[in-house]
């Protein structure tokens, strides 16, 4: 059984797996960069050691990590996510340190963690793919051989890492060296890979994933689906369960074909099967997995009653599944999720201005609560949001008996979040939620995209009348000096309601 419990993250999932080890009993220890000596997770931990060099870089330090790890006899190590937590070198490290590594095993996370290896994996275990090219483009004119055979539109993807890094589209031809030579690069700085391989584009879908947990031995359990549809840049924004507009049977079948898929590969550990829906249609296609907790696992665990987190240290720690679920595991027909949850990821990005980032120090921080509120976050007043990190600031989170009941405690919730002055996307996420085709369920992976055009062209008739009425008038330009309506100074949330 693990004992000492070091955590090789930051932020709010630091937090979040801090909070869990302590109510199982564990001593909770982490590691810090010169500017993160204040965060959170660090008041709950019986041990930290500050890491030295670039901030922007320590936690990526393999060999600091492992260092700061055995410095504080750490017996495991979670990654949570991001950063280190699908580098099958650090998982391989960690054991070779005699720590346990709360995750896959190495050769996993290089198995279902590289999509190409993904793909193959999911179609050995009759798990349907979208029709692609399953092994690494060496160069432009190939892609445009494959893609020729293929036929366009096609989707070039980057072979490692994951949020939505190293993907471009091509609708023809003349997009496609373009759209290659992008998608390399971007590979190549975000993940130090730049193996691209390709798949058919279809426009409009929904992006469903599935929770699965695996004891390491052959045996798998699904969790349920999520709706992960809202997004922006492959970004997601919105997540939700049960999937508002997949049938019941199609989510199953799904959820049945992801535990085959792990259970094929004795997965460890808590990961998630990203899949694809065409929208209209009960078909779905597997597009890759996550080995690693998702940001958007607590939509999970309001719906079921798990721990994630607790089932990830019980399964690394040699306990394999929890009571709860080794029941379910063998009584199916025992799981069933109640109600609905949906979270909203407020991010440090000003949406009115193109959702350029956002840093500073944070002058007030007010996070709702109430009745099937749940908030993950690291924010408070005085704490000072960095240019060198992931952007999330924190989760919204509301269940509710019903979709509707959950969507409107959700979206009051963010309408009580007040983050100043550092801009964040809490009202733009209410935009979304209040949006006429969100609400009816009726949308795809595009919806953001279509708000925002239209947002575009609303604020682009107004510019003209503006300037209309200004020269037949000569009243002050919005903005211009001594305009009695000038935004610049207004707080974001202030920005957000009007």
């Amino acid at each position: 059984m693990i004992q000492r419990l070091f955590i090789a993250n930051r932020g709010e999932i630091a937090l979040r797996i801090a909070r869990t080890a302590r109510r199982m009993g564990l001593k909770v220890l982490s590691a810090y960069s010169s500017v993160d000596g204040g965060l959170p997770h660090l008041r709950l931990c019986q041990g930290a050691v500050e890491l030295p060099g670039d901030p922007s870089r320590v936690y990526l330090d393999i060999h600091a990590m492992i260092d700061a790890a055995r410095y504080l006899k750490a017996d495991a190590v979670h990654p949570g996510y991001g950063f280190l937590a699908e580098n099958e070198e650090f998982a391989a490290a960690v054991e070779s340190a005699g720590m346990a590594f709360v995750g896959p095993a190495p050769d996993q996370i290089v198995a279902l963690g590289d999509k190409i290896q993904a793909r193959q994996a999911a179609q050995r275990a009759g798990v349907p793919v979208l029709p692609g090219y399953d092994h690494t483009i060496p160069d432009a004119p190939a892609a445009q051989k494959i893609a020729a055979n293929l036929g366009f539109p096609v989707l070039l993807k980057a072979a490692g890492g994951g949020g939505g890094r190293g993907m471009r589209v091509a609708e023809n031809a003349a997009q496609l060296t373009e759209a290659f030579s992008r998608a390399q690069s971007e590979a190549q700085a975000a993940f130090n890979d730049p193996r691209i391989f390709m798949e058919k584009y279809i426009p409009h879908v929904r992006h469903v994933e599935i929770q699965v947990v695996g004891d390491g031995l052959g045996n798998a359990v699904s969790l349920g689906e999520r709706e992960c549809s809202v997004q922006r840049r492959h970004q997601k924004l919105i997540e939700e369960s049960p999937a508002c507009a997949v049938p019941d049977t199609v989510a199953k079948k799904m959820g049945e074909l992801a535990a085959r898929l792990a259970a094929s590969v004795q997965y460890r550990g808590a990961g998630t099967m990203e899949f694809l829906v065409p929208f209209g249609t009960h078909e779905f296609y597997f597009i890759e997995m996550n080995t690693r907790l998702q940001v958007e696992h607590p939509v999970t665990e309001l719906r079921t009653g798990f721990d994630l987190v607790e089932e990830q240290i019980l399964i690394a720690g040699g306990l394999g599944f929890s009571e709860r679920l080794r029941h379910i595991h063998t009584n199916p027909g025992a799981f069933q999720p109640r109600g609905h949850a949906i979270e909203a990821r407020i991010i440090a990005e000003d949406s009115h201005a193109g959702f350029r980032p956002s840093c500073g120090k944070l002058e007030l921080v007010m996070l709702p609560t109430g009745p099937g509120i749940r908030v993950d976050g690291w924010i408070e007043t005085g704490l000072t949001v960095s240019p060198h990190y992931d952007s999330l600031l924190a989760k919204i989170l509301a269940w509710g008996q019903t979709r509707v009941e959950a969507l409107d405690r959700v979206n009051l919730a963010l309408t009580e979040t007040l983050i100043h002055p550092v801009h964040c996307t809490a009202g733009f996420l209410t935009e979304v939620l209040r949006d006429e085709r969100f609400r009816k369920g009726d949308y795809d992976t595009g919806l953001v995209e279509s708000m925002l055009k239209g947002r575009a062209s609303i604020l682009s008739h107004e510019a003209a009348v503006l300037v209309a009425a200004a020269h037949n008038s000569n009243a002050p330009i919005l903005g211009e000096p001594g305009s009695q309506h000038k935004t610049r100074g207004l707080s974001s949330w202030q920005r957000a309601e009007q």
